[in-house]
This record gives structure tokens, sequence and C-alpha cells, in this order.
């Protein structure tokens, strides 16, 4: 069963109201870094190739690329998380302010080292090797409290919430509760948007939409997702048992599906050469919060998701969507 089309007047429309935009991202925030060289042998010392260095460059990952992706897409935000005491933190801070995010929502804690993951890859894009930096332990104590302080303090104003859990500590059941009842808070209705990580589903409960993978709804679930059917049931399993009011099951080149009180249905895949699927489901969340921020429902703002993901996806590594890509990529029909 499809979804009703959102045609392209419609998309246009809510893709303007993007400007000024203001979402909340509260997550596990992270720096890429990606190291780039030319491989033309293999070590004398193991079967390793030799990547002789080119160039090194660095990219926001995590929360701090779906923040990101909200700016590219004419939004404002405000992004609340968890880094170290280090040179990484330095590093997250400074892209941050050249892609225009404040870091005055990010808290520091010593304990621990800002989430890094450093690829080794060749000129042509292809991963040699991944070295993470991280500590993965759940915030407590002093830490959880000021990150509750910093949600509770920039949640005024925000149109649309949105968790973006990669379980690196940040995301807590605590940490959820202080965004439910800052969404309960606000004016009018705030929805609150999940990118999901299955060891956390029970403390999503009263979350307006969460978005597994087709891999993590069948961990969830402990059923198998291999047709639009697998699909639905799944979907329905899973809002059960989050507790959450809708569920977008993200499916590949298999589309979308999304199940919510109004109704359920496929979202097709837009056809796109991949590059690379990294960061792909931060466009999505990133997309589906503004657009209901803007007024879209749940099933307009799958489908404008559903395009910009056919987008990213064509791109190396983490990487944004920006407006005009947008509008560009709309034909008579999203």
């Amino acid at each position: 069963m499809a979804l009703p089309s959102l045609d392209a007047r419609r998309a246009r429309h809510l893709i303007g109201r993007f400007a000024g935009m203001r979402v909340l991202v509260a997550g596990d925030v992270m720096l890429d870094r990606f190291i780039v060289g030319r491989v033309t042998r293999i070590s004398p010392e193991a079967p390793v190739p030799i990547v002789r260095f080119e160039s090194e460059h660095l990219r926001l990952g995590g929360a701090a690329n779906v923040a990101h992706n909200i700016v590219a897409l004419g939004g404002r935000v405000s992004l609340v998380g968890i880094v170290g005491a280090d040179a990484a933190a330095n590093g997250l801070r400074a892209q941050l302010g050249v892609a225009g995010i404040s870091a005055d929502g990010l808290v520091e804690d010593a304990s621990r080292p800002t989430t890094e993951k450093v690829r080794v890859v060749t000129e042509r894009n292809q991963q040699v090797a991944r070295i993470d930096y991280e500590r993965d332990a759940d915030a407590a104590g002093e830490v959880e409290r000021a990150v509750v302080a910093r949600i509770t303090g920039l949640a005024d104003g925000a149109k649309a919430l949105l968790v973006s859990d990669y379980l690196k500590g940040a995301i807590t059941r605590t940490v959820v509760e202080a965004l439910l009842q800052s969404a309960r808070a606000g004016a009018g209705r705030i929805p609150l948007i999940v990118d999901p990580k299955i060891p956390h589903v029970p403390f999503y409960a009263g979350a307006t939409l969460v978005t597994p993978n087709h891999h993590e709804a069948e961990i969830a679930t402990h059923l198998r997702v291999r047709t639009d059917e697998d699909a639905r049931l799944a979907a329905q399993d899973f809002r059960a048992r989050a507790g959450c009011e809708a569920v977008l099951i993200t499916r590949g080149e298999h589309g979308m599906w999304l199940s919510e009180p109004r109704g359920e249905g496929t979202i097709p895949a837009v056809a796109r050469e991949v590059s690379d699927v990294t960061g792909a489901g931060d466009t999505v969340v990133a997309t589906l919060s503004l657009a209901m921020a803007a007024g879209a429902t749940l099933a307009e703002a799958a489908a404008l998701a559903n395009q910009a993901a056919g987008i990213v996806v064509g791109k190396f590594g983490p990487a944004t969507v920006g407006v005009e890509e947008l509008l560009a990529s709309l034909k008579d029909e999203v």
C-alpha cells in the first residue's frame, strides 16, 4: 500500500517554510577525521596496504552532522551533547563554528574522550581502516544533570525536538524524559523525533516518531523485514514495544515504511547512484524534523526526507543536502 503522494507544489511550500525554523538536537556528537592517501604497494611487514599520505580533513559526525543538515536546509539549530577536554573537542567546536552552529550546548566531560572516528581512505574513497576514539558509558551525575539543564534552557522556542542516539552515552532515560517534558511544555504540539539505538527502545515511550533502519527493526521485533508486509508487521510491533506514536522504517533501496495512527504504507526509494550511505540517517531525521516543524504531516515529512536521502547517498562521508539541491530534485510528484 502506497501513501498519498506529495505534489511538487506542496513540497516547495513546505521547503519554503524551513527558513528560520528552530530545532533542538540532543545526542552523541562526533568528529569525523579523514586521512586520504594513495595505495601503491603492500607492506613487507604485514599483508596490509601502505597508504602514502596526501591530505587530511574534518567533518561533523553523529548528532553534530544532524545539526549541520538542519542548518544546510535553512533551519536554525540548538545542539546539546557531550565532549571531552581534548584536541578533538576543539576541532569539533571549530567545525561547528564554520557551519554556523553554536557550541554553547556542549557539556564537557574530562573523564571521556570526544567521540572521534578516524578513517584512512584512498583517493578513490575506498576505506582502508577506521580508528574509533570513544567511551560509551552512559552520562551520569553532574554531566547528566548538565545535559538536562542545557536541554531545558535551549528548548524554549524550538518547533521540533530531535534525539540522535548513537549509543555513546549522551542519551539516557533521564535525558529523553527531559526532552518529552520540554515537548509537552512548548506552545502547540512540539514533535519529538528519535533516531534510535535498540538497547534504548524503552526510553522512547511518548515520542512522536522513531526511525529505525530495517536491521534495527528486525532486532527489536525479532521479525525479518524482506517485503512490504514484513515491514508493516514490524512497524506495528515496534510501535507497541517503543510506546511511540509513529514509526518510520528506512529500508535502503526499498524505500521507507511509515506506520502511524492515520494510516500506513510504503514510500518508494528515489533512484540514485549510491556512493556512500554514511550519515544518510542523519539527513533523514534532520529533514523530518524541519518538515514537521513547518507543518507537514508525517507522510509529507517522510516523503521529503526520502527525497533528501536520495541526494545525500550520492556523496562521500557524512554530508548535507542544501535547499536548492532539494528543490531541484523535485518533479511533478515526490
